[in-house]
C-alpha cells in the first residue's frame, strides 16, 4: 500500500476551494444536518440578538451578521462544524471605536461598520490566499487569557444599565462603573429579575447538557413574563418589533476620510479573527486523517465578513461554542449551518413581531453569561502557580483593554504578546552537554544525573534559533568557556539540534567565534545541526569554509570519537548515540 505524505494530503484538500465540507457527501448525512441545524438555530437567535445589541445595532443586524457568515463560510470554508457570525469576542472592540466617529445606531455608525468589515474580511482573504496563518501564532497564552479578561469586564460593565433598569451612562469604563455604583438605588426589580432569572436559565442548561438552547429557553420565559405580567408598564425595556425586511446587497456610503480612520482597527480585528478561526478549526478538526487547512477558513471567514458589510452588516468572526454545538449534535456539514441560516432568514421575513416582546435585561444576561464563560479562570490559576512572571502579562493586558480605549488596549496586548517572545529567544544561553554514563547520550548537564566529560574537550548546545536577538550572547557565552579552561581546552562541539535558523547578523557572529577559537588552537566542530534552513544558512554565509574538514557530525560521540581517534568504544547500542 502506497502511503501518502502529509504534504500531498494537504494538497489533495486544497484542490477543491468551494463547498469542501461537501466533499464525499451522502444522502444519510441530511438527518444529521437538519438536527444539528435546528439545534445551532436556538442557540444563534438569542446569541446573534444579544451580540447585535452590544454592539449598538438594531437587533436585525446581527441576524444580517449570522447570515453571511454562514453563507460565505458554507461557499469557502474547509471546516465542516464552524459557525461564523457576530461574536462578542470582537464585538466590543470596535463599537467602542465606531462610537467615537459616529453616534451609536445611526446610519453613519452602520455604513462605517460595514466599512470595517470589508476592510476585516479583505484582510482575511489575502492571509489566506498568501498562507498567512502563522499570524495566528502571535497572540501567546498570558495575553490571550488577559484579552479575554479584559474582553469580559467590558461585557459586564456594558450591560449592566439593561440588566439594572438604569439609563446607560457616558464615559470611560471607570466611570460608567462609578455612576452606576452611585445610581444601584434605582434599580428597577422587575428588570433585575429578568436579567438575573436568564442568566440562571443559561448557565443550568449548560451545565446539565451544552445541547440545551438555555439561552432560548430564558428568552422565551422572559418574554412570556413581560406579556402575561404587564411588565411594560413596569418600566421594563422590551426590543419592540423587528422590522420584516431581508438583507440587499449594497456598498456601504462612508466618508473616505472615516474610512481610512478605521484601517488600524481592521488590522487588529483580522488578527483577533484569525487568532480565534484557527483555534476553533484546531479543536474541531473536519477529518482526522488531514490537518486542518487554517488559510482556507480565513478565505471563508473573510469572505463573509465582506458578504457582512454588504448587506448592511458588522464584522464576523468564527464562535467556538457555536462549532461546538454543530459538532456535537452529529453534524456533517456546512450544511447544518446552512439549515440554521435558512431558520433566521425565515424568522427576519415573517416572524419579526415575534421577538416585540422580548426584554432588553434577558439579552443583558445572555451577555453576562458569555462574559462570564470567557474568563479563563482556570488558566489564569495555573499562571499563577506555574510563571508569576507571566501572570504579569495577563494583569497587564486586562488593565490595559479597561482602563484605555478598548482598541489600544488590544494593540497593547498584541505588542506585549510579541515583546514576550522576542524577550524569550534574548535569553537563550549557551548550555554544557556531559555524557550519561554507559551511553553515547550527551545531555545538559544536571545535578539529577551525574554525567561523564572528556578532559579536553567542552560541548556545548544552544537551544533557540541563532540571530540577532541572541547571537551577542552566544560569542559571550562560548568565549567564557574558552576562557574558563583557556589551558586544557582543545575542542568546542556545538550541539546544534536547537538551531533551526540562522540569519545573517548571527551567522557573522558565529564566524568570528570559530576564527576566534582557531586562533587560541582551539578546533570548534558542530554536531546535529538538523534543520535544513540553517544547513542551507551554514553553507551560504561560508560558515563551513570556517571548519575544519570533516567538522560537522551527525551525533555527538561522533565529533568527540573522531577529535580522541576513537579512544572511547562505541557502546553496544547503536541507537543510543546522540
Amino acid at each position: 500500500m502506497t502511503e501518502v505524505s502529509p504534504a500531498s494530503s494537504v494538497a489533495k484538500t486544497r484542490g477543491w476551494p468551494l463547498l469542501r465540507s461537501l466533499q464525499g457527501y451522502q444522502p444519510s448525512y441530511l438527518a444529521h444536518d437538519l438536527a444539528a441545524g435546528l439545534t445551532l438555530a436556538a442557540i444563534a437567535i438569542p446569541e446573534q440578538l444579544a451580540t447585535s445589541r452590544l454592539g449598538g445595532f438594531s437587533p436585525q443586524i446581527g441576524f444580517f451578521a449570522f447570515l453571511a457568515g454562514s453563507l460565505g463560510f458554507f461557499l469557502f470554508g474547509s471546516n465542516r462544524f464552524l459557525s461564523s457570525g457576530a461574536d462578542s469576542t470582537i464585538t466590543p472592540i470596535f463599537a467602542g471605536s465606531l462610537a467615537l466617529l459616529a453616534a451609536s445606531g445611526s446610519p453613519d455608525y452602520v455604513a462605517l461598520a460595514g466599512v470595517l468589515a470589508l476592510m476585516v474580511g479583505l484582510l482575511l482573504v489575502v492571509g489566506g490566499i498568501f498562507r498567512l496563518g502563522w499570524i495566528a501564532d502571535l497572540l501567546s497564552i498570558p495575553v490571550t487569557v488577559g484579552f479575554l479578561a479584559g474582553i469580559s469586564l467590558h461585557i459586564l460593565i456594558s450591560q449592566l444599565p439593561a440588566i439594572l433598569g438604569l439609563p446607560t451612562p457616558g464615559g470611560v469604563m471607570l466611570q460608567r462603573l462609578a455612576i452606576l455604583v452611585e445610581q444601584l438605588s434605582q434599580t428597577n426589580p422587575f428588570t433585575l429579575c429578568i436579567g438575573l432569572g436568564v442568566l440562571a436559565s443559561v448557565t443550568i442548561c449548560e451545565r446539565i447538557d451544552v445541547r440545551i438552547p438555555g439561552a432560548l429557553v430564558g428568552l422565551i420565559g422572559a418574554a412570556a413574563a413581560v406579556l402575561f405580567l404587564g411588565l411594560e408598564s413596569r418600566g421594563v425595556a422590551v426590543l419592540g418589533n423587528i422590522p420584516a425586511t431581508l438583507p440587499a446587497l449594497d456598498i456601504p456610503d462612508a466618508p473616505m476620510a472615516r474610512s481610512l480612520q478605521l484601517v488600524p482597527l481592521a488590522l487588529i480585528i483580522a488578527i483577533i479573527v484569525m487568532v480565534q478561526t484557527a483555534a476553533t478549526t484546531r479543536s474541531f478538526v473536519s477529518d482526522k486523517n488531514q490537518p486542518p487547512d487554517v488559510d482556507q477558513d480565513f478565505i471563508g471567514v473573510g469572505v463573509g465578513s465582506i458578504l457582512s458589510g454588504l448587506i448592511g452588516g458588522f464584522p464576523v468572526n468564527a464562535s467556538p461554542p457555536r462549532t461546538a454545538i454543530v459538532s456535537e449534535t452529529g453534524g456533517r456539514s456546512q450544511l447544518a449551518v446552512l439549515v440554521a441560516a435558512a431558520i433566521i432568514l425565515a424568522l427576519l421575513a415573517f416572524g419579526g413581531s415575534l421577538l416585540r416582546h422580548v426584554p432588553q435585561a434577558a439579552l443583558g444576561g445572555i451577555l453576562l453569561f458569555v462574559a462570564m464563560r470567557i474568563i479563563r479562570v482556570n488558566q489564569i490559576v495555573a499562571i499563577y502557580r506555574q510563571s508569576i512572571g507571566e501572570l504579569v502579562l495577563v494583569i497587564t493586558t486586562a488593565a490595559a483593554i479597561i482602563v484605555l480605549p478598548i482598541e489600544q488596549g488590544v494593540a497593547i496586548g498584541i505588542t506585549l504578546s510579541l515583546l514576550h517572545g522576542i524577550w524569550s529567544t534574548t535569553r537563550a544561553h549557551i548550555t554544557v552537554f556531559e555524557r550519561v554514563p554507559g551511553t553515547s547520550i550527551w545531555w545538559p548537564s544536571s545535578r539529577h544525573i551525574h554525567g561523564e566529560t572528556e578532559p579536553d574537550v567542552v560541548v556545548a548546545g544552544f537551544q533557540a534559533p541563532l540571530s540577532f536577538l541572541n547571537a551577542y550572547h552566544f560569542r559571550h557565552d562560548v568565549m567564557a568557556l574558552v576562557q574558563s579552561r583557556a589551558q586544557q581546552l582543545h575542542l568546542i562541539v556545538l550541539e546544534a539540534t536547537g538551531i533551526v535558523e540562522i540569519d545573517f547578523t548571527a551567522a557573522q557572529i558565529l564566524g568570528d567565534t570559530i576564527k576566534a577559537c582557531n586562533s587560541l588552537g582551539i578546533g570548534f566542530a558542530i554536531a546535529r545541526l538538523e534543520s535544513a534552513r540553517a544547513q542551507e544558512a551554514i553553507e551560504k554565509f561560508g560558515i563551513d569554509a570556517l571548519l575544519e574538514s570533516g567538522h560537522q557530525f551527525h551525533s555527538v560521540e561522533e565529533a568527540v570519537r573522531a577529535y580522541t581517534g576513537g579512544a572511547k568504544s562505541p557502546p553496544s547500542d547503536p541507537g543510543l548515540l546522540r
